[in-house]
């Protein structure tokens, strides 16, 4: 489905590991999905199946940003959900420990978290703070001797229910000083319950979390993640991830697709022969390579340690805004067919509308993306 074989790019061995992941997914992976997806499930099956790829520990493999890229974007075309829960836990919670966290945080989780033997949760987004989170962050630390007092609630967390820890951002009630504090999912006055009937992106687990006067020690406080800017370099980062999200959709459309146009028949031929399933057929595969090829020129700017935020959320809103055109017409070329799970495209359809809000809004990746152009902020 790579019409400008970007994959060419990469060394042999690259080549090969992709090859053999995309082979993985493809197999056991993609038909597999579809119960979990329609029973709102955590795939644990299928994550384990990732697992035994190392796909826990992506993060910290000494490989090329882009083929980092295009196994996100192989994994997102055989499910979006499965592909979202090893993005985050990679970008988001794996990365940030390896990144923030100190020595014993490391020793402690960085192994676990690289074998899938234990899940974190990257807790920043609030109830009454999304886009505006920033500067609204209501969680809050007090800090008395040895320990941390915990207050606050946080929304949409991946993996909340299921996770050892939450990796909390909350405010110094002292210093008002943002800061990340590694909170274990055991802890009295932690809970955190299932946000049930999303639309899409069915197989990830999101939460609504409580923090009512959670005890932790000083030694969970990140060391690294002092300011608000620390997490901003975390999301730089993921907003390009879900770029290539978005490209696995393109190419999970334009696979579903074009095994239905040739295998459909209608009026005594294939869909396929048809000039109206032809021209939708072209502008998916043209918006695959637009995405790509602009997906690729982010892998490069990471690769000289030179990624901007604009870079990254005009990545991110872009490539969401293709994979959501793509996902419309493939839904309509399946017609009645393209509203249930079993025939695939339904899902990556809603999957989709997730994509173009999570990680910053497309409106607000915008929004980031205009103020690089005039100079001037269009947030408030």
């Amino acid at each position: 489905m790579d019409l400008l074989n970007m994959a060419g790019q990469l060394e042999e061995a690259e080549r090969q590991r992709l090859r053999e992941i995309s082979q993985v997914a493809q197999r056991e992976v993609r038909r597999q999905s579809i119960g979990y997806w329609n029973r709102e499930e955590f795939p644990a099956e299928l994550i384990g199946k990732l697992a035994e790829l190392g796909l826990g520990g992506l993060q910290l493999e000494d490989s090329s940003h882009l083929l980092r890229g295009l196994i996100h974007a192989e994994l997102a075309r055989a499910d979006i959900s499965t592909s979202s829960v090893v993005g985050i836990h990679n970008e988001l919670v794996l990365g940030m420990i390896h990144e923030l966290g100190s020595e014993q945080q490391r020793a402690r989780w960085q192994d676990k978290l690289a074998g899938f033997e234990a899940f974190g949760a990257f807790a920043l987004t609030e109830p009454e703070h999304g886009s505006d989170i920033a500067g609204g962050i209501g969680a809050t630390a007090h800090r008395g001797g040895d320990e941390y007092l915990i207050n606050g609630a946080k929304r949409w967390i991946g993996m909340g229910t299921l996770s050892d820890f939450a990796l909390v951002w909350a405010k110094d009630e002292e210093t008002a000083q943002i800061g990340a504090y590694l909170v274990e999912s055991d802890r009295p006055g932690y809970s955190a319950t299932k946000i049930e009937n999303k639309i899409g992106l069915r197989g990830m687990q999101n939460a609504d979390i409580r923090l009512e006067n959670v005890r932790i020690p000083v030694v969970n406080k990140l060391p690294g993640a002092t300011s608000f800017a620390a997490a901003n370099q975390l999301l730089m980062q993921s907003r390009a991830w879900v770029g290539w999200q978005a490209a696995g959709a393109i190419m999970a459309t334009l696979d579903i697709c074009k095994a239905y146009a040739t295998q459909r028949q209608q009026f005594g031929k294939p869909l396929a022969a048809f000039q109206l399933i032809q021209q939708p057929l072209a502008e998916i595969a043209g918006n695959l390579g637009a995405c790509l090829s602009m997906m690729c020129e982010i892998a490069r700017k990471q690769e000289r340690g030179k990624l901007r935020m604009e870079d990254a959320a005009m990545a991110k809103s872009t490539a969401t805004r293709l994979a959501r055109e793509s996902a419309a017409l493939g839904r309509a070329m399946l017609g009645g067919n393209g509203v249930v799970s079993d025939f695939e495209m339904a899902k990556v359809f809603c999957d989709v509308e997730i994509l173009h809000t999570y990680e910053g809004t497309y409106e607000i990746n915008s929004l980031i993306v205009g103020r690089a152009l005039t100079g001037v902020s269009a947030f408030v």
